[in-house]
């Protein structure tokens, strides 16, 4: 049981990739808080935890929204004492081509990613300076926090900034116990990925078998997607990693697709 009576908030966690890390951070022991921006799939996640012997509660967070962070974590907070582990998960995607995008759109996805981390951050270390034994940040990056794909510059953009708040993190919360580290997936097989195959066939001009094979899978070493089960497993290590060693990092999770 590597996380034993750690506490964890992951946002956009009522499904997904999200959910996948509630889930293991619950199997290895920690108490786990499912945030998302539905309440009611957030409750339905975290009694999916209980009924398998975990402990979980939910919390509504709207990651773009100040005031609900700050809620959000403090009702964690008095419900548990403290915060080890924060996992900004929270994501949007919008598929189209540059000079057709709108800024509203632009904004949205990267208020989501990049801001949503921000003010999920600014909680966490608020939580986490004050409490003894400081604690861990985990972003959830992307393929795209190291490359760049036609028709989602907004994803693209907030990803790669993941990178650099994340170091900021590292060398500012060093001295109060605090690591942060940026996880980053190749396609899995979520909602999110599922939407864009039909999104990228229309726009590409090509079948939905052909997004996956010669757009998703065609730079992987085995032409296999990234499975749920394997940034669940790799969130577990990174938030139960024991000491500073490991900090200020990415780690790819992507089947060869991107190699450092």
């Amino acid at each position: 049981m590597r996380m034993t009576d750690k506490i964890a908030l992951i946002t956009g966690a009522a499904g997904g990739i999200g959910l996948a890390i509630a889930q293991g951070f619950a199997r290895e022991g920690a108490k786990v808080a499912i945030s998302d921006l539905d309440l009611d799939a957030a409750e339905r996640a975290a009694a999916g935890i209980r009924d398998a012997g975990g402990e979980a509660m939910a919390v509504a967070i709207d990651v773009t929204d100040e005031a609900a962070m700050d809620a959000g974590f403090a009702k964690v907070v008095d419900a548990w004492g403290r915060i080890d582990v924060a996992v900004a998960n929270a994501g949007i995607q919008h598929i189209e081509a540059l000079d057709k995008l709108s800024f509203a759109n632009w904004r949205k996805v990267t208020s989501v990613h990049l801001d949503g981390a921000f003010l999920t951050t600014r909680a966490s270390l608020r939580q986490m300076y004050q409490q003894q034994g400081g604690g861990c940040i985990l972003y959830i990056g992307s393929v795209h926090s190291k490359l760049a794909s036609p028709l989602k510059a907004p994803y693209v953009a907030a990803k790669h900034g993941l990178l650099g708040l994340c170091r900021a993190v590292a060398k500012e919360g060093a001295a109060h116990g605090v690591s942060a580290n940026v996880i980053c997936p190749g396609f899995v097989r979520t909602p999110l990925v599922e939407k864009q195959i039909p999104e990228q066939a229309r726009e590409l001009g090509i079948s939905e078998e052909e997004v996956i094979r010669d757009v998703m899978l065609k730079d992987t070493v085995d032409q296999e997607f990234t499975t749920l089960e394997d940034i669940s497993e790799v969130a577990v290590n990174l938030a139960a990693f024991p000491t500073a060693a490991l900090t200020g990092q990415s780690v790819v999770v992507s089947h060869g697709w991107y190699m450092q």
